[in-house]
């Protein structure tokens, strides 16, 4: 089998039809119930993305990954239980090779039961019977990088596609690329992912003739479609250095006005946020990774010089590094910028450590040197006690909600602040000559309240003192 099978068959799905998947994850030295858990819910929710149905998790406490298949031998038949697999790898190797494997995987148990003493391998009790589900896995989620051994290995066992952490991401960015730009960052990706992945096939040994006349030793059809690989990588980087130099051009063209990048874990609400304060039809979803392509929109109300927002890629915990390499000229938004919000979900018990992701991915990129402001969003979700508890742990953050217009409005105000200045509350009075000056209030100013009377219009209305003081002059010339 390979990782495409499910997903090809993924693709050609309709309806709410979606293919049951069992989790499994290794808790290592060092990792905590709680991040383990918070680990494997964030794979679910990928795998939800995905058009996948979680409905069993398999776990095993460890000292390290088993070298061939992840797991231990009972757990493994445990996993094999929900795919209607047999549970066994089968082995073709030499006596002495046979010998060091056992004494390899001997090791590591040893090394398991000093990390934790008191786990046993479940399944592995002799006469121990593992009770058969009611509904038969499709696929197999692992909550690691695999090497392609541990990944086929675990094909055999269970008898079903393999897909690991890696694969998931890449193939939810594949399908959320919409731009040319991302979907050829992501194919990078996704080629550097198959390449250790193929398999030769069946017949795939003999050699194409290579040479003058067809002499030479040529190449087996693997190596072939290796060499396809790396020269189709190659051209998408040309292809790729042609595009994002426009994409340099145009930001370029944008220095010279203030520039607000909102940065984030995936699914912190930074698209939604982004609607708001610009009145843009941005798309906003809750899935991970709802947004690949970077969105640059004014601030609405405009303001004088324009404040330019843009809207980039989601972070997550492991994000795929040759990921992070493609869509580097996409992240130079974010470097790029005068301020960066950092936009994080107030109500997500694991909004320490995304903000830790965040943190290091920015610091990958060169964008930690920026300055930033945290924004706490989603705090509607959240009570008065642990906004509390936000305050102390976060001074100095920014608590609001995207859906609540009057926090937008707050965000909105700091921003004008910062970049154009301390903002005036006036009273205007327009004539009823000059009512076209209402529109123009309204476009450049948040307008407070507004009354008509006899002689006109009476505006209340909040801006930088450079825009009052040329509505003033307008009013004044007629």
């Amino acid at each position: 089998m390979s990782d495409g099978g499910i997903l090809s068959q993924l693709a050609s799905l309709g309806g709410d039809e979606r293919p049951p998947a069992v989790v499994v994850a290794v808790q290592l030295p060092g990792v905590t119930e709680q991040e383990l858990a918070s680990s494997i819910e964030e794979l679910e929710r990928l795998a939800k993305t995905l058009g996948l149905d979680p409905i069993a998790r398999v776990v095993q406490r460890r000292g390290r990954l088993a070298s061939g298949v992840v797991l231990g031998e009972g757990k493994l038949k445990e996993l094999a239980s929900w795919t209607g697999g047999t549970g066994e790898v089968p082995m073709f190797e030499s006596v002495s090779a046979r010998q060091k494997r056992v004494a390899a995987e001997q090791d590591e148990e040893l090394d398991a039961d000093a990390a934790e003493p008191d786990e046993p391998d479940d399944g592995d009790v002799d006469g121990e019977t593992i009770a058969e589900p009611s509904r038969k896995a499709k696929v197999v989620l692992v909550d690691h990088d695999l090497s392609p051994t541990q990944q086929r290995n675990l094909e055999k066992a269970t008898g079903v596609d393999v897909l690991d952490r890696t694969a998931v991401i890449v193939e939810i960015f594949h399908r959320h690329a919409k731009t040319r730009e991302a979907r050829l960052q992501v194919e990078i990706a996704r080629l550097k992912y198959l390449a250790p992945r193929l398999r030769e096939s069946s017949g795939g040994g003999d050699r194409v003739r290579g040479g003058v006349g067809g002499k030479g030793a040529g190449e087996t059809s693997l190596e072939l479609d290796r060499r396809r690989i790396r020269d189709r990588i190659a051209e998408i980087k040309h292809e790729l250095s042609r595009i994002g130099g426009g994409a340099k051009t145009r930001r370029d063209r944008r220095s010279e006005l203030p520039t607000v990048a909102l940065v984030g874990y995936t699914n912190a609400g930074k698209s939604s946020l982004m609607r708001a304060l610009t009145s843009s039809d941005v798309y906003v979803a809750d899935k991970l990774f709802a947004t690949l392509d970077t969105t640059v929109r004014r601030l609405v109300p405009p303001t004088e010089p324009p404040i330019l927002v843009s809207d980039t890629v989601g972070f997550i915990k492991k994000l795929p590094h040759d990921l992070v390499a493609s869509f580097r000229s996409t992240l130079d938004e974010a470097s790029d910028s005068d301020l960066l919000l950092h936009v994080v979900d107030a109500s997500d018990a694991a909004q320490a450590d995304q903000l830790a992701v965040t943190r290091e991915v920015l610091a990958e990129i060169g964008a930690d040197t920026v300055p930033s402001w945290l924004v706490l969003n989603k705090i509607d979700r959240v009570d008065e006690a642990a906004r509390e508890r936000l305050t102390d742990r976060y001074p100095g953050a920014i608590q609001l909600s995207a859906k609540r217009p009057a926090d937008v409005a707050m965000l909105r105000d700091k921003l004008i602040e910062h970049f154009v200045g301390a903002l005036e509350e006036v009273e205007l009075d327009v004539p009823w000559a000059q009512q076209r000056l209402v529109h123009v209030i309204h476009e450049r100013t948040t307008v407070l309240s507004e009354t008509h009377h006899d002689d006109g219009t009476k505006v209340r209305l909040r801006a930088p003192a450079g825009i009052v003081a040329d509505l003033r002059a307008q009013l004044a010339s007629n």
